[in-house]
C-alpha cells in the first residue's frame, strides 16, 4: 500500500461508472457532467469501516473478503480495487513471481517498495491479470492502477511517457477484457494519451497542487473524477469545494495513511 501526494489503441469504451450515473444509464451511452452530481465516494487502504455512507469505494482488496464486497454491491455501493501496478511491495502475495530483472530501484520513502520495468510487458501484464482476477473474484468491479507516475521518478530504467502509456494501455485491454472498469492514476500530463482508454481517474492533491483542471476531458467525456486532498497539508475546504462542484469532481479530505472514513467530503 501506498499513499503520495499527487505527481501523477485499446477499444475505446464510453462506459460510465454505474455507481457515478445511476443504474438506468444504457452502456456505451456518454453522460454530460451537467445532467449529474458527482457522486461521494471515500478511498480506504490501511484500514476499512464499509458502513460508509458512499456510493464508490476504492479498497485495498486485503483489508476485505468477498462477502463484506457483496454486502457493498447490495448497497449500491461501487467498489474499485486499489493495485500497484508500477511497484512491487515486499509483503504481496505474488512477490516470488516476479523476477529479479523487471525489479529496480526502491522507491524513495517506501523502503519495502521497488519501480518495475513496465517495458517489459511480456512479464507485467500477465502478472497484472492474475491481480485483476483476484480482485475480480472477491466481487470488485473496477481497478484503480497506481504508480504510473515511473516516467518522472528515478526507477532504475530508462522508463518514457511513451512507455508509462503502453502499458497503462494494455492493462486498460486486460480489464475490459475481464468486464471490469479501469481507472487513470494522477500523471495529469498523460491524461490526453490515456482518458480515451480508461473509464475514471483518481488523482490525489490536484487542488493543493494545482492541476485539476488537466482532468477536463474526463468530465467534459461524462466520466469521473474521484479525487483526495490530504489534511497534513493546507487547505481552504471552502474554496477547494467551489473548484470541485464546478468541475463535477468527487473530493475528499484524508488523512495520509488512507483509513477508515473521509474526513470530510466536498458532496
Amino acid at each position: 500500500m501506498t499513499t503520495r501526494q499527487g505527481k501523477c489503441p485499446g477499444k475505446l469504451r464510453v462506459r460510465v461508472t454505474r455507481a457515478v450515473r445511476g443504474a438506468s444509464l444504457a452502456l456505451g451511452v456518454a453522460v454530460s457532467s451537467a445532467t449529474a452530481d458527482a457522486p461521494r465516494w471515500d478511498w480506504q487502504l490501511s484500514k476499512a469501516d464499509l458502513s460508509v455512507t458512499v456510493s464508490v469505494l476504492d479498497l485495498e482488496p486485503g483489508l476485505v473478503r468477498a462477502s463484506d464486497v457483496a454486502a457493498l454491491k447490495a448497497r449500491s455501493v461501487f467498489p474499485i480495487a486499489y493495485i500497484s501496478v508500477g511497484t512491487l511491495e515486499n509483503w504481496s502475495p505474488d512477490v516470488a513471481d516476479f523476477p529479479a530483472r523487471v525489479i529496480g530501484k526502491t522507491y524513495g520513502d517506501w523502503p519495502d517498495e521497488r519501480f518495475l520495468d513496465i517495458r517489459q510487458r511480456d512479464v507485467l501484464v500477465p502478472l497484472m491479470k492474475a491481480r485483476f482476477a483476484r480482485a475480480k473474484a472477491l466481487g470488485f468491479e473496477a481497478i484503480e492502477p497506481d504508480n504510473l507516475d515511473l516516467h518522472i521518478n528515478d526507477t532504475g530504467f530508462d522508463l518514457t511517457a511513451s512507455d508509462v502509456v503502453a502499458y497503462t494501455r494494455a492493462l486498460a485491454e486486460v480489464a475490459h477484457g475481464m468486464g471490469l472498469e479501469i481507472g487513470q492514476k494522477n500523471v495529469p500530463d498523460l491524461t490526453p494519451d490515456l482518458m480515451p482508454y480508461m473509464d475514471f481517474a483518481v488523482t490525489e492533491s490536484c487542488y493543493q497542487d494545482g492541476w485539476c483542471a488537466q482532468m477536463a476531458p474526463y468530465w467534459t467525456a461524462g466520466k469521473p473524477v474521484y479525487d483526495a486532498e490530504y489534511a497534513d497539508r493546507p487547505i481552504n475546504w471552502k474554496k477547494a469545494c467551489d473548484q470541485a462542484q464546478g468541475f463535477d469532481i468527487s473530493m475528499i479530505l484524508k488523512d495520509r495513511d488512507l483509513t477508515a472514513a473521509a474526513l470530510k467530503s466536498c458532496q
